[in-house]
């Protein structure tokens, strides 16, 4: 006879010893504050499934099924992934949202089978994680200048918008994560032989920069330095609001270009339209996530190598991520040259 206990009790107890510490990642270390926040979102999501759809949510204890009972067990969980991936994708979700929550269940399900000796059964395999490729949106080096050196405009921002200005030139030179530029304080900024240094170990990825910082970025240093070392230097601010104001500095700065934005349900590709609640202008996709991805695609396109530019932003010489990055770099010079040959062209 099948025993089965309630799923969501358990999901809490996966968050909880998450939290406090008792799981930890495979090196030893605690699990991200970021994860754990997304661990709510799915039990959230869960929770809302299960009572909507009327789909009991539980745990069967698998060591001693048989293989009938073993088909049975197989076929709920076929159903599960079914009906609640079904559910997310009804909500409005695509792929990369819909397959982080099933990773999610997954790395649950190991957890049970690994940290509570509870033998699960391992149908989490059958969950397949969809991924999808989000368009990059980057600032074009004429764009990122503009913001650099154009007095006019950064005199026309209201004081919050200048500071939120001033991270985001900051953030796109260096390309720092929002996590870690707003823990920066004096004693990340070294000044050695007359020039100045931003040092630091990535709060994600514990890796360690020693990056040389231009004359603008250190004007924007000195504008913002605290009196101590405790101190961040550019304050706090909720990534929320940060996000809200730079798409009012992009369109303040006049990018409000239209750009084509499409997405993926079920591997399908989806063109996102216009709608009253989501613009398809440049600004409107300006977010703490355009810093990095900016940094590194201006060092592309102005010739820095590759080794170089994964140095600096800490990317491993297999990450398939920084690929995109040299694709788009690669695309936009390719655009670049191509005008150059139609002057060529023109006699």
């Amino acid at each position: 006879m099948k025993k089965l206990s309630p799923f969501l009790p358990l999901f809490k107890q996966f968050i909880k010893d998450t939290e406090t510490g008792k799981r930890l990642k495979k090196n030893g270390e605690r699990i991200q504050p970021q994860s754990i926040q997304n661990y709510y979102y799915v039990m959230q999501n869960l929770v809302q499934f299960s009572t909507e759809a009327g789909f009991e949510l539980r745990i069967c204890d698998a060591s001693k099924l048989n293989s009938r009972e073993l088909l049975s067990e197989k076929n709920y969980w076929k159903k599960f992934y079914q009906k609640f991936t079904g559910f997310l994708y009804k909500k409005g979700c695509y792929d990369n949202y819909v397959g982080n929550n099933i990773k999610t269940i997954r790395v649950f399900f190991n957890y049970l089978k690994n940290d509570k000796d509870f033998a699960t059964g391992d149908f989490q395999r059958m969950f397949y994680v969809r991924k999808e490729e989000i368009d990059i949106f980057v600032l074009s080096p004429d764009q990122l200048k503009f913001l650099i050196h154009n007095k006019e405009f950064e005199q026309s921002l209201i004081p919050s918008l200048r500071r939120i200005k001033d991270v985001f030139v900051f953030g796109c030179t260096t390309g720092l994560r929002f996590s870690d530029i707003f823990l920066l304080t004096n004693k990340n900024i070294e000044h050695n032989n007359g020039d100045w240094y931003l040092k630091l170990k990535s709060q994600k990825t514990k890796v360690f920069s020693y990056i040389k910082l231009p004359g603008y970025a250190v004007e924007i240093y000195k504008k913002h330095k605290p009196d101590n070392s405790k101190t961040p230097i550019f304050g706090t601010i909720s990534l929320f609001n940060f996000n809200k104001s730079l798409k009012q500095i992009g369109e303040h700065a006049g990018f409000t270009t239209i750009v084509e934005v499409s997405r993926e349900k079920q591997g399908k590709t989806k063109k996102i339209t216009k709608t009253a609640k989501s613009q398809n202008r440049f600004c409107d996709k300006m977010s703490s996530h355009m810093m990095r991805r900016t940094a590194i695609t201006t060092l592309l396109i102005l010739g820095m190598p590759e080794h170089l530019v994964r140095k600096i932003s800490g990317h491993s010489t297999a990450s398939s991520s920084f690929n995109r990055y040299v694709h788009y770099a690669q695309a936009y010079m390719d655009t670049e040259i191509e005008k150059v040959y139609v002057k060529m062209e023109q006699y």
